[in-house]
């Protein structure tokens, strides 16, 4: 095969990477809180049921802003449900996902969750603009924020938690562009009803960082148009606009399914260009940064008969999607796309973090273990921070039936303030290893100190309850660094880290 070939230089950059890029999300869907983050029964849980086993991965996973209660969730969440004593706290049926909500685990439980994860830990909240409005938004953000002296405050303070819990990320509800959402808006209800939580949001701090409900995917018919609506209704008033895509094999197709960050950087760029349009329209100097809040492989083909198959139980198991190497090398790919675009996609979350389309799983009373993705995200949470350097492949494509003609090389490089270099590389064909080679100018680098290779011979092995080491990355061979250039081979269809200092 030939040789895939781009040049890194510090001159050209794409942008720094915001830590937020590497966000998560728990919904109060299937088993991502009951049995996933929060088991009070589990000999490993703590005296707040958390168990202890999913903190330790989720710190190894390193994630930052985590979105949270949803998610289709929070268009019928009533927050203060889930406040005070938890024995008082009443019980309801949560109709985006046919299940009924015990509300034990709640608000306080979850900052309590993100303390014990760490400082890069940030709350990321939504409020649901679906059944509910301005009035309920504000009243949470009072209860959640502010420091005392008022019914609200005070009563945050009589429940258990004398300190603020100082949310300064805020989604102005989730995907009110679907009519699968309840309180499903057309573009000009939602823009108004989001400029005007906005406006009072603002009102309580000045300085809170909001985030429009974009399209839930470039495929809906309103693409575009909803955006430019919205937009121009709360454009002065927002930081972010919302992007959800999600990505998975059709009929086999997995030529395709490989090439799915090429669908995800034309969305990115989509969103950019209308965002930019409408500032220009407004004569405005601001720009709107992306919230890429949902983003995952998912095999949505199978959710339907799940979910209508659901008679009200609690924390059924749902959407629990099995990774495989495949999956893994897709998503490493997909982080490879935000990267690429870091100078606007400034947060990101991975949907969702336990059990459901999730990268940990767990099984009720035992143990918890690594999906195959869980490997791509926590080597860019640990060495995608930095500056992202501009890389522009020249090499070998191929057809495919979705996305046209692809690289058969997906790349980007990170450079870290003390000057070291990461290379994060897909090599997307399925039979043929792809010589690299990368030229670096104006870098100090002089050696190669890790080439990580997620791949397998068999490229549907998975982790499994029973098997939860089958899939691990390995070193790779042959790779080396001399006279400015770096040099290795990508395995057939493999996530590559290559670390240079």
């Amino acid at each position: 095969m030939s040789t895939a070939r781009f040049t890194l230089d510090p001159a050209f950059t794409v942008g720094k990477v915001d830590p937020r890029l590497f966000g998560s999300f728990v919904e109060h869907l299937g088993r991502c809180v009951y049995t996933g983050i929060f088991e009070p029964d589990h000999p490993a849980a703590d005296e707040a049921g958390l168990r202890t086993d999913v903190l330790e991965l989720v710190r190894e996973l390193g994630v930052t802003a985590i979105r949270y209660p949803g998610g289709n969730f929070v268009s019928g969440y009533k927050w203060e449900d889930s406040v005070g004593p938890v024995e008082e706290r009443p019980h309801r049926l949560d109709l985006a996902w046919r299940t009924t909500e015990s509300n034990r685990f709640g608000l306080s439980e979850y900052i309590a969750f993100l303390r014990k994860i760490g400082p890069q830990a940030e709350p990321m909240m939504a409020v649901n603009l679906g059944t509910r409005g301005v009035a309920e938004a504000i009243e949470l953000q009072e209860y959640a924020n502010h420091p005392q002296g008022t019914a609200l405050s005070d009563l945050r303070v009589e429940h258990g938690d004398k300190d603020p819990f100082g949310i300064r990320l805020w989604c102005l509800g989730n995907e009110m562009d679907g009519p699968w959402q309840t309180g499903h808006k057309t573009a000009e209800e939602y823009g108004r009803i989001a400029a005007e939580t906005a406006r009072a949001m603002r009102q309580i701090d000045k300085d809170v960082e909001l985030v429009a409900c974009g399209s839930s995917g470039q495929g809906m018919d309103t693409f575009a148009e909803w955006e430019a609506t919205v937009l121009q209704e709360t454009y002065d008033l927002v930081d972010y606009i919302s992007l959800h895509a999600y990505y998975e094999e059709h009929d086999g197709d997995r030529d395709s399914f490989l090439a799915s960050a090429v669908d995800m950087e034309s969305f990115i760029e989509n969103v950019v260009a209308t965002c930019d349009h409408v500032g220009a329209r407004l004569k405005s100097s601001k720009k709107i940064n992306l919230s890429f809040d949902e983003w995952n492989v998912w095999y949505q083909s199978r959710t339907g008969a799940e979910v209508s198959a659901l008679d009200w139980p609690q924390a059924p198991r749902l959407l629990e999607d099995v990774y495989s190497v495949t999956d893994a090398v897709v998503f490493g790919s997909l982080l490879i796309a935000l990267l690429r675009h870091a100078d606007r996609v400034t947060v990101a979350c991975l949907a969702q973090l336990v059990n459901v389309i999730a990268p940990i799983m767990t099984e009720p009373g035992g143990a918890a273990w690594r999906q195959t993705t869980f490997f791509p995200f926590a080597q860019a949470a640990k060495y995608g921070r930095g500056e992202v350097l501009d890389v522009r492949v020249s090499g070998p494509t191929y057809d495919t039936k979705r996305h046209g003609t692809a690289d058969l090389l997906h790349a980007t490089a990170v450079r870290a303030a003390d000057g070291t270099v990461t290379v994060f590389a897909v090599n997307r064909s399925q039979t043929e290893p792809l010589p690299l080679e990368v030229a670096l100018h104006g870098l100090d680098l002089t050696s190669v100190t890790e080439h990580s290779v997620l791949a397998d011979a068999d490229p549907d092995a998975r982790n499994t309850l029973t098997e939860p080491e089958r899939v691990t990355p390995h070193e790779g061979t042959g790779t080396t660094l001399t006279e400015g250039t770096l040099r290795a081979t990508l395995e057939p269809l493999s996530w590559n880290v290559i670390r240079l200092g």
